[in-house]
């Protein structure tokens, strides 16, 4: 279990475009870049073995910039493969504010960061009491339908509100801006919010190639 004392003020970053990552949530990846890979060597020597996955965007220079909020994940599992690459699981912790971007010898991203605001995220899984979950479902059915998409229907009526809302807000085809939208929401029933909203426009037909303001 990650506490606040474990948070360090400098992580290093894993800028990956559409991978999200949320607090009490997992997200495997597949490392295979050297300076990822280094990051992956330099992180399991460390005790806490904290990663922070960021949603990057290029600035009108063309230069990649880093969304302000990211999400800092536990390294819980991994295994390296014959020829180098790791199977990496991270455990979803808290969000973080990027304050500055660290120079220094890596080759990989390393940022100073603020935990203030996201005491929450290291609590007990949210509860979302105005969850119409029936009607959530069906928009749901029809988007997997229209998306072409499959999955174990009997495991996400089992699941929790938290990790059910979390879960898609991962695995849905989102555009990058929409999953950055999706990290930044401050409760489980805003997330829900934006998530039906990204689902019900999906559904009306929006371009996938638009996010929503």
């Amino acid at each position: 279990m990650i506490t606040f004392a474990d948070l360090p003020e400098v992580i290093p970053i894993f800028p990956l475009p559409g991978a999200l990552l949320l607090p009490r949530s997992r997200l495997p990846l597949h490392i295979f870049e050297p300076r990822y890979l280094a990051m992956i060597e330099d992180v399991l020597k460390t005790r806490e073995r904290l990663i922070g996955m960021v949603q990057p965007y290029e600035a009108a220079d063309q230069r990649e910039m880093l969304h302000t909020i990211g999400c800092v994940g536990r390294v819980t599992s991994f295994s390296e493969t014959e020829d180098g690459r790791y199977m990496v699981t991270l455990s979803g912790g808290a969000r973080f504010r990027v304050l500055d971007e660290m120079d220094g010898f890596t080759s990989y991203r390393r940022c100073k960061v603020s935990w203030q605001g996201f005491e929450r995220d290291l609590g007990p899984a949210e509860k979302d009491t105005s969850f119409n979950r029936d009607g959530f479902m069906e928009k749901l059915n029809r988007y997997f339908e229209d998306q072409g998409l499959k999955t174990d229907w009997v495991s996400l009526d089992d699941a929790d509100d938290e990790l059910l809302v979390n879960s898609l807000s991962m695995l849905c085809p989102f555009e990058p801006e929409d999953k950055q939208a999706l990290l930044e929401a401050p409760s489980l029933t805003t997330r829900r919010e934006t998530l039906t909203t990204l689902i019900e426009y999906a559904n009306r037909g929006g371009s996938a190639e638009e996010t929503i303001q």
